[in-house]
């Protein structure tokens, strides 16, 4: 019985995968990654649950199992679908690249995780040296970002902001703070809905040593969090 279980959940899988794949013609990025993790996870889980809950332990499987992959396939192409819209009103592309974000030219950044699509800032096209002040081109930015988050008001953006190692830790972290405030303020000035996360993270998680100057700029950033679930809600500062 059990092997039929799983075999069956795992059979649920497959096929919601391959559905995944049909709706990916939707979306500039066809990767699809979290849609069909979200899927096989889905059935999985559903699987083992409707056999638990259910006299008809065959039966029960399948039931739990096409809800359980209905469901997880549903969360991960919204985040499919989220980073696509998202990179296409920033300008840019997905990228998944972990050296992205090493590349100082790369002023936007568009990835996405298994639970979240993330949104890095460049800090030297957010705000002058020193200040927590929008420069016009970022605020323009933030703005797309807000106008499409009002097409998703359960999704919950967190705004973290993060600075070099110059000054202190506390001075810094009032400083990342601010930054992520007035992104957060900015996005709920312009129709964002959300639940908004702000935190300062100082110069916590630097992307590289804070040796050079060039290296500093590259840990002056803010980032942008977006979840579908409470649940998946990081700390981006560790």
């Amino acid at each position: 019985m059990k092997l039929k279980i799983i075999a069956l959940s795992s059979a649920l899988a497959l096929l919601f995968s391959g559905c995944a794949l049909t709706q990916g013609s939707l979306v500039k990025d066809d990767s699809l990654d979290r849609t069909k993790t979200g899927s096989l996870l889905g059935a999985v889980t559903g699987a083992i649950i409707g056999a638990g809950t259910s006299k008809d332990k065959v039966k029960g499987a399948l039931v739990g199992g096409l809800a359980g992959a209905a469901v997880g396939g549903g969360v991960g192409y919204l985040l499919d679908q989220q980073a696509n819209e998202i990179a296409e009103a920033l300008g840019t592309g997905v990228n998944n690249d972990p050296l992205a974000a090493l590349d100082p030219n790369k002023t936007i950044i568009v990835s996405k995780g298994d639970k979240y699509v993330k949104i890095m800032f460049r800090d030297s096209m957010m705000f002058a040296y020193n200040s927590d002040k929008l420069q016009p081109s970022a605020r323009d930015k933030v703005i797309k970002v807000a106008t499409l988050l009002q097409k998703y008001p359960q999704t919950i953006a967190l705004v973290a902001g993060f600075t070099d190692s110059k000054g202190s830790y506390e001075y810094n972290y009032k400083l990342s703070l601010r930054r992520a405030q007035a992104v957060a303020n900015t996005m709920k000035n312009f129709g964002a809905k959300n639940r908004i996360i702000i935190k300062g993270c100082s110069y916590n998680k630097p992307l590289v040593p804070n040796k050079t100057e060039a290296q500093r700029a590259l840990n002056r950033r803010v980032e942008i969090y977006l979840f579908n679930n409470p649940n998946d809600i990081i700390n981006p500062c560790i």
